[in-house]
């Protein structure tokens, strides 16, 4: 039986912490909208024995693929005093919206999850703060600094967005793999690959992003065009794309290509085998970054800080790779034996400089819209 990738959702979360989703969500940022003050996360931090600010609720905002092992939360609340509560609408583009259409009255304390396709958008809405780090990691996160925030945002991990293969569809049917973006446009390939809308998903938007630094800023639709006419699907988000339609994603879909990460692979190498069935096709990818940051007006910023310097603590960041299959952002970490030989990342993933996508974001998207969805 094939160990199929599961990326973190609530259900790795710690059972005893209070998670809200996109309903409950959506019907919070219409409170705070009416009260000015942030539903969740409202309890006033209150001053320990030593009259710190260590107790009190903190309220992390965050995509629904976010996700520890079971415990560290908990650890992390023995060790501050503070009882987390999680909030999640939707994958990292829904993420987004909510929290600049709620940015006057927040969902709550610390966001994370935020990528590098969106992180602009964030900083100039003014919807992060700067905090003081004390983690050691603060300074290798600084190396993925998104440009003129001023450290509102900081990143926690990293990975490459990319298609990926089926390679037991593949051999069954004696068809030669695509390995090239040009590829997936070839007639041999028709109706087999799924991606995630970029309009709601960060790694959607990821790949449109990585056929704008391949084609340039003018070609890159006519790609797209030739992608749709080729049966391109467009899935509502990642987890649709993986589990529904890809073929070995365990929903016994019907296509065999899918926009994952690079990091997938070694979660499908079958229960005592030790090569995966998948493979991440590394001349298709764009290099994301997961950011955290306070939220501007948060009840708590105390609080937000302190699970901040958690998130870069050398516990969370060891557990990154098995809980959420990103690289972190720590180079003191020893990855995973099987990413090194299965998860390589890629030699030259395609680029779009930030002030391009700032730039021209929401014109990409409308363009890609108007030649995919019609």
């Amino acid at each position: 039986m094939t160990r199929t990738l599961v990326r973190a959702t609530t259900r790795r979360t710690p059972r005893r912490l209070r998670v809200l989703t996109a309903a409950t969500t959506l019907a919070l940022a219409g409170a705070t909208a009416l009260t000015g003050c942030s539903a969740l996360g409202s309890a006033e931090p209150k001053a320990d024995a030593s009259g710190s600010a260590a107790s009190g609720t903190v309220t992390l905002v965050t995509h629904d693929s976010f996700g520890l092992s079971d415990g560290l939360i908990e650890q992390f609340e023995k060790e501050s005093g503070l009882t987390v509560e999680v909030v999640q609408p939707g994958d990292a583009g829904v993420l987004a919206n909510q929290l600049v259409l709620t940015k006057d009255a927040p969902l709550g304390d610390l966001v994370f999850g935020i990528d590098n396709t969106f992180a602009s958008r964030i900083v100039d809405e003014g919807v992060v703060v700067p905090a003081d780090l004390t983690a050691p990691a603060a300074q290798d996160a600084a190396a993925y600094a998104v440009d003129g925030d001023q450290g509102a945002l900081t990143a926690i991990d990293f990975g490459d967005v990319c298609v990926n293969v089926d390679h037991e569809w593949f051999a069954a049917q004696g068809l030669a793999e695509p390995t090239t973006l040009d590829d997936l446009t070839k007639p041999e390939y028709k109706d087999l690959l799924v991606v995630p809308n970029p309009v709601t998903s960060s790694p959607g938007l990821a790949f449109l992003l990585a056929t704008v630094g391949a084609f340039g800023d003018d070609a890159w639709p006519t790609y797209w065009q030739q992608l749709k006419d080729n049966g391109l699907k467009v899935a509502d988000g990642w987890s649709d794309a993986y589990y529904t339609d890809f073929t070995a994603g365990g929903g016994d879909g019907p296509r065999p290509l899918v926009l994952s990460y690079a990091s997938s692979p070694p979660f499908t190498v079958p229960e005592g085998g030790d090569v995966p069935t998948t493979g991440a096709l590394l001349d298709t990818c764009f290099r994301q970054v997961e950011y955290a940051g306070v939220l501007a007006g948060a009840a708590n910023p105390e609080g937000a800080a302190q699970l901040l310097d958690f998130l870069l603590s050398d516990d969370v960041q060891a557990d990154i790779p098995g809980s959420m299959y990103m690289y972190p952002v720590s180079a003191s970490v020893v990855l995973p034996e099987a990413w090194t030989q299965w998860a390589p990342l890629a030699d030259a993933p395609f680029e779009v400089p930030s002030a391009d996508v700032a730039a021209h974001r929401e014109e990409w998207l409308t363009t890609w819209s108007d030649t995919v969805i019609g």
